[in-house]
């Protein structure tokens, strides 16, 4: 069962902390707030824009492990409200963030939009479903175009989630982003260069006018 993001993160260390800092009573009113349970549009339109998450996990001796994980945007899917999905490529083959989910399904992810600096925090519990076992929910989750080797599926079943404030987030773009931000300044530079070379191909009047000039002289 999903609950709040504050009553997964606010462990009794975390709001000792806040305690002591002076803190502790402007995030107490999260814990009575029911938020961060089900995504709604605005999550599900911002998960499936990104093209890269950081996803962390536990292993067994305690030591977090953080792995960045990349694709074409919208790899990772919203299957429902309180599901998330994505396709585990081929990679280095160490396994590490597979091996920890087998003894503890907990994880948390964060999930960037450094062009509009914004920072979405989510808990969840992941399913791993291999490729073998799983047909129908790999041909679901598999990216058209994208041609890499799949090996499992991965569901996320949402605990809590949380958005981040935009502060110390530096500003990056994706070379599509700079394109597309750019593209109408390229159209205007082409514009500009047509009409250049449409002028140079037009007779010079003031040639003219100098040669009639010295004639009307010679005369």
């Amino acid at each position: 069962m999903a609950r709040s993001f504050a009553e997964i993160a606010f462990t009794e260390s975390v709001k000792a902390r806040q305690e002591q800092s002076g803190s502790r009573q402007q995030y107490a009113r999260m814990n009575r707030l029911a938020r961060g349970t089900t995504l709604t549009l605005a999550e599900i339109e911002f998960i499936t824009r990104r093209d890269s998450f950081y996803l962390a996990t536990v292993g067994e001796n305690g030591y977090p492990y953080v792995q960045f994980r990349g694709g074409p945007p919208g790899f990772l899917r919203v299957m429902d409200a309180q599901t998330l999905g994505y396709a585990d490529f081929r990679g280095n083959r160490q396994y590490i963030t597979v091996g920890n989910l087998s003894r503890n399904d907990r994880a948390a992810l964060i999930v960037m939009d450094y062009a509009n600096r914004s920072r979405l925090k989510l808990y969840a519990r992941i399913e791993i479903v291999e490729a073998k076992d799983g047909a129908e929910l790999m041909a679901r989750l598999r990216v058209p175009g994208y041609d890499v080797q799949l090996e499992r599926a991965m569901l996320l079943h949402v605990e809590a989630f949380d958005w981040n404030c935009p502060q110390h987030i530096t500003p990056r773009f994706t070379m599509e982003e700079i394109q597309s931000m750019t593209a109408p300044l390229h159209e205007h530079v082409a514009k500009l260069e047509r009409e250049l070379a449409r002028l140079r191909r037009m007779p010079s009047t003031c040639g003219e006018r100098q040669a009639n000039t010295a004639d009307d002289q010679a005369e």
